[in-house]
């Protein structure tokens, strides 16, 4: 049966005037409301007013137009049943067999800084949602399109099909429907929920994502992986940057990416680099320029940073862009991209991506992570801080010259899976870098002696070779600058073990978070050996 009536109340009116006048040449009365009903008449397309359709004013500021059954009945009466068909009858309603709707804009208003409780409530769509839901349900008679991408699609069928929709079709857009509207309401609950801090207790969370796309494989191609993602990002996020040049991102692209975008947001203010190769940096450093940083980063860990993904504060230039010249990297994220520096990395490869932000980069914002687990969800508050205090307990004094080193290890050591033991230097004044990192041990000694100190000592080597300081002992070499760098645990010292073990490796500077029960012990094995150490009083595990 052909479709010969159409309601139209859209707040995105993108496309709706060219599909009011395809439907409208098709014999289809349109009925509309508002705005909408004004643009279509505007274009000289016939539209009929909801209120006089359903003989009842619109009212309350516009907050009652469409809640009227009239509108209902029309959508709901399962056609071919009698009994319906003689109510429907009864009560004037006439059938309505196509909805076009999309919803007020509440997501963009709360993501407003300055958006105030009145303007966001006023921003919740009521009708809207009533109305896709009622014609979503009986989807086997009535075609439902709440997005404006579906408009020719719909269009094709019905030249296709007499002026009908198949099933499968309507079928298809109802599920987008209870998906966009799962999606609203979770988004208003979001934002309830954050309206609520100061009340006790956890409160539903509700998460729902649109607009999937499939990957070609998950972590390993006998893995199936999608992609879903959040409507609005209120920062920089991989989620919403541009590909500009290279192949398709993976699904190891997007978690290395994310991983590498939210180590280097740390360094926001100042030219940095986030080297990331299977979620951990490799690579870390700050820079007079980003070319600086990226080659302080990349010497972190050469062999590791083969492969990588990586992670900019500003804009890449030509100097940075030659920086990679002969290496590879899957992946290069970015505010932006100077246009000779683009020019000069797409002709390095035809695969490397180059993802240019939606938002510049600034500190990450507090808000909630979540982790699945089989058969539920774990949600969290982001790992936003850094310390909560600047104790030194120890005989030796921390230098207060030292200080920017340390935090700028801590930065580096949130994100570094745990159990997390870095080591970072001062390579020129003001400037910082990943010296020696131990990620994902079972235990912190294994990470400090086994990985993170035997790469600081193969980094000073390679040092050393580049080098030429004639008169100096390598091993002297070795001695100054493990002394002056700075070793960072995401987590107490159980024992002092830890501690014999850095004063072995040359380290005279410790900051960690404390807790420990025997602290006590730590801090003595530190006089011991001539150590200087912090406590910052914030844990940083990431498992």
């Amino acid at each position: 049966m052909s479709i010969q009536r159409a309601l139209l109340s859209v707040t995105d009116k993108t496309g709706v005037v060219d599909f009011a006048r395809a439907l409208s040449g098709m014999g289809v009365e349109l009925l509309s409301t508002g705005g909408t009903a004004k643009v279509i008449r505007d274009a000289g397309i016939p539209v009929k007013d909801i209120s006089e359709f359903t003989d009842f004013p619109e009212m309350l500021d516009g907050r009652v137009k469409t809640l009227h059954p009239k509108v209902h009945g029309g959508l709901l009466h399962l056609r071919g049943n009698a009994e319906h068909e003689k109510t429907i009858r009864e009560h004037g309603i006439q059938p309505i067999d196509l909805v076009c709707v999309n919803l007020y804009r509440f997501e963009q208003t709360v993501a407003k800084p300055d958006v105030t409780f009145e303007d966001a409530i006023e921003n919740i769509d009521i009708g809207g949602p009533s109305m896709l839901r009622s014609a979503a349900k009986n989807h086997r008679s009535v075609t439902v399109v709440c997005d404006p991408s579906d408009y020719e699609r719909v269009l094709a069928a019905l030249r296709e099909n007499g002026g009908d929709t198949t099933e499968m079709l309507r079928r298809e857009l109802a599920q987008k429907v209870y998906a966009r509207t799962a999606q609203y309401d979770a988004a208003i609950a979001g934002y309830l929920a954050g309206q609520l801090k100061d009340q006790n207790g956890p409160r539903p969370f509700v998460l729902a994502c649109s607009d999937g796309q499939r990957l070609r494989y998950g972590e390993n191609p006998h893995q199936e992986g999608l992609f879903y993602r959040d409507a609005y990002a209120p920062e920089a996020c991989v989620a919403h940057a541009e590909v500009l040049h290279g192949k398709e991102m993976s699904f190891n692209n997007y978690v290395d990416g994310d991983a590498a975008l939210e180590a280097v947001k740390e360094l926001a203010g100042t030219p940095g680099c986030a080297i990331i190769k299977h979620m951990n940096p490799c690579g870390y450093a700050t820079g007079k320029s980003l070319a600086e940083a990226l080659e302080a980063a990349w010497a972190g860990d050469p062999v590791s940073s083969f492969g990588s993904v990586i992670a900019v504060t500003v804009p890449v230039d030509i100097e940075t862009a030659e920086v990679l010249k002969g290496r590879f990297v899957e992946a290069l994220i970015a505010p932006d991209f100077e246009p000779d520096a683009m020019e000069f990395l797409k002709g390095k490869s035809k695969d490397i991506r180059l993802l240019k932000l939606h938002r510049r980069i600034e500190p990450a914002l507090e808000g909630k992570c979540l982790r699945q687990i089989n058969g539920g969800i774990l949600l969290q508050d982001r790992d936003v801080g850094e310390q909560e205090q600047w104790m030194v307990p120890t005989e030796q004094i921390f230098p207060e010259d030292k200080r920017a080193l340390a935090m700028f290890g801590v930065k580096a050591c949130k994100h570094v899976k745990s159990n997390a033991i870095v080591i970072v230097r001062e390579y020129k004044p003001g400037c910082y870098a990943l010296l020696g990192m131990g990620a994902g041990q079972p235990n912190r000694v294994d990470a400090l002696k086994k990985l993170a100190v035997a790469r600081a000592r193969e980094n000073i080597r390679l040092m050393v070779e580049r080098a030429t300081q004639y008169g100096q002992h390598p091993k002297d070499i070795e001695a100054d600058v493990m002394g002056a760098s700075v070793l960072v645990s995401d987590a107490f010292f159980p024992f002092p073990d830890n501690i014999e073990a850095a004063a072995e490796a040359g380290i005279r500077y410790i900051v960690q978070p404390g807790g420990s029960k025997k602290d006590e012990q730590v801090v003595a094995a530190c006089d011991k050996y001539g150590i200087a150490m912090a406590i910052t009083g914030v844990r940083h595990f990431r498992h």
